[in-house]
């Protein structure tokens, strides 16, 4: 492309990660905000729609900007996703309710489905694969960075301005990344088809809608199993219409002929397995090193960093990897490392000591590295250029819903496994509330001390539950790229 030859790299791709930074620290800073926003605003029994919402939207809306980026061109269609975010942020600020505050996150969500994707797309176009990996890698460090400095960044602001500016804090920033992209990137051409596949959107959005929705209804206290059904049958309903609907679009949404490559579907379900055990690590280590360890959760949350320290690096070797190695064979290392490391956690005791989770991090952020940038850029490579937009989304779609998926599964399987501990002891008297509270470093003083060791027992059994069904998943990745996956270079 010639836009090669004119676009300041540099430049760009810093607005690239300024506006992925911004992704991803509004994704989990707001929690360090809620409690004062739930005490301005009200609605406590509604607060989690502000979280869910806003994945739902962005888990929806990452299809279509993938498919209007191959459309109309990348610059274009990623400014106004960050208009539509920003646009969204500002919104969010001036909340004067709950359900005003839901409604403006649904708009922020929107637009932020538009970052990530299509970020990897313009890298795609003016990077050659093997830069492109270490680029992806830094770019995408912008979410272990935000991991570490979202409730820091949260808290100084709460603390000293308003909950408001958790959201006006995006509009400035936001803004720079919008100029520089305005001024400094270059596209000359881009790929001109048909009409928007409109019920392909719909349909689509029914049928993740339904999914995530669906998921939400099982992980609550009392079950309806009744509404539960219907949501899912719903759900299979929307993806029938959906296949039927691609089959005869004039210009799909979703190319379902990219479902005819073997190593793009494998690819993406090697990143969807790991996705999901990428959810167990960031959410139940922290979790294990607060509640069994007692260590505050300042401490515990760094558990995780090296995980994200070495996710760039990991990055770094995928793109030599790429250069070397075939994509079977990338997989086979990556995801060998993966369900190895992660085998560990199924049998580490309840005292284990914190340095060992940085060490199995190390380990863990290389394989994550590796996994996902890899599968990203392969799944470009094997493609028709005119279709990377969409192969990108989907890859990145696949990895969102995993991730919204196995945050719900992960707490079904943790409180059935805490139910069954506790139906197994009825002497103690032992309520889910007990173990609330002892996870909690400043409550657990409020429990018996005698009951202490049975609920880390308890507990403990339930992350080994966890973790068991995320090891298996990603097992379930390494054995189908070891058997069906073809061997073939990636060409730069």
């Amino acid at each position: 492309m010639k836009a090669q030859n004119k676009t300041n790299k540099g430049l760009v791709t810093f607005a690239l990660f300024i506006a992925t930074f911004l992704s991803a620290v509004e994704g989990t800073i707001i929690s360090t905000a809620m409690p004062t926003i739930v005490g301005d605003l009200k609605g406590i029994s509604i607060m989690n729609w502000v979280f869910s919402i806003y994945l739902l939207t962005t888990t929806l809306s990452t299809p279509v900007y993938g498919k209007l980026v191959d459309d109309l061109g990348r610059k274009p269609v990623f400014i106004t996703g960050l208009v539509i975010f920003l646009a969204g942020s500002m919104l969010s600020g001036l909340s004067t309710s709950m359900p005003q505050l839901i409604a403006w996150r649904a708009i922020q969500g929107i637009g932020a489905g538009a970052i990530l994707p299509i970020s990897n797309t313009i890298i795609a176009d003016i990077y050659p694969p093997d830069k492109r990996a270490q680029i992806m890698g830094l770019n995408n460090s912008a979410w272990g960075i935000a991991s570490v400095a979202a409730p820091l960044l949260g808290g100084l602001i709460v603390d000293n301005l308003s909950w408001k500016w958790v959201f006006f804090i995006n509009v400035p920033i936001g803004l720079i990344s919008i100029i520089l992209i305005t001024i400094f990137l270059r596209e000359d051409q881009h790929y001109a088809h048909g009409k928007l596949d409109v019920w392909g959107i719909v349909w689509l959005s029914l049928t993740i809608g339904g999914i995530l929705y669906g998921v939400e209804v099982l992980n609550q206290a009392h079950v309806n199993v009744i509404l539960a059904v219907i949501i899912f049958a719903i759900a299979v309903l929307g993806l029938l219409l959906f296949i039927r609907q691609e089959k005869r679009a004039e210009d799909p949404i979703i190319l379902l002929d990219l479902f005819k490559n073997r190593t793009f579907v494998i690819q993406n379900f090697a990143v969807s397995m790991m996705s999901i055990f990428l959810i167990a690590f960031d959410v139940y280590v922290p979790s294990w090193t607060q509640g069994l360890l007692g260590l505050p959760a300042t401490i515990a949350g760094f558990a995780t960093t090296p995980s994200s320290i070495f996710w760039i690096f990991g990055s770094f070797l995928a793109g030599i990897m790429l250069g070397k190695m075939t994509p079977r064979n990338i997989l086979m290392t990556s995801m060998g490392l993966l369900v190895v490391t992660g085998t560990i956690f199924i049998f580490l005791p309840v005292d284990t000591p914190f340095y060992a989770f940085l060490l199995i991090g190390i380990f863990q952020g290389t394989g994550f590295g590796i996994t996902v940038t890899g599968s990203t850029i392969i799944s470009q490579s094997v493609v028709d250029p005119e279709n990377m937009g969409m192969a990108t989304s989907f890859n990145t779609l696949v990895r969102t819903l995993s991730q919204s998926i196995s945050i719900s599964a992960f707490g079904i399987v943790m409180n059935h496994s805490l139910m069954h501990g506790i139906n197994a002891h009825p002497a103690e008297h032992l309520t889910v509330n007990m173990f609330n509270k002892m996870i909690n470093p400043h409550t657990v003083d409020q429990l018996p001390d005698k009951l202490i060791p049975l609920m880390h027992q308890i507990y403990h059994t339930g992350l080994h539950n966890v973790f068991t069904i995320a090891v298996l998943c990603m097992a379930a990745a390494f054995l189908l790229n070891l058997l069906k996956q073809k061997d073939y270079e990636i060409k730069a």
